[in-house]
């Protein structure tokens, strides 16, 4: 598989996370059945989605790069659709976070490229 396809799977994999979680602040503790829905189906196209990445990329990297990215962009998603706050150390927090993907891809001999 060619690297552009992995990360593109890797990417969906990110984005279809992110909606279900979205998606789970929605559903309002699974008792509106819309949101639950599409929180079932975007977890399970993620989890498959990052499923296929892994015969490619290690698993630790795969998923630190899965989880990570999520985190920054559902923190991104709180604060512009639901209007919560991060503060400094939040912020701090998630750059570095950003870094560390950084690092581990454009360093990393782990990664397969």
């Amino acid at each position: 598989m060619a690297p552009v396809a992995v990360y593109a799977l890797l990417f969906a994999a990110i984005v279809l996370e992110v909606i279900g979680t979205t998606a789970l602040q929605l559903s309002q503790q699974f008792t509106r059945i819309g949101p639950t829905l599409i929180l079932v189906i975007c977890y399970a196209a993620a989890f498959y989605c990052l499923s296929l990445t892994l015969k490619v990329i290690p698993v630790g990297v795969a998923y630190a790069v899965w989880s990570a990215l999520g985190i920054v962009l559902i923190s991104a998603v709180g604060l512009v659709y639901f209007k919560q706050r991060l503060d400094a150390p939040a912020i701090i927090g998630l750059g570095l976070i950003i870094a560390g993907v950084l690092v581990v891809n454009l360093f990393s001999k782990s990664v397969t490229h």
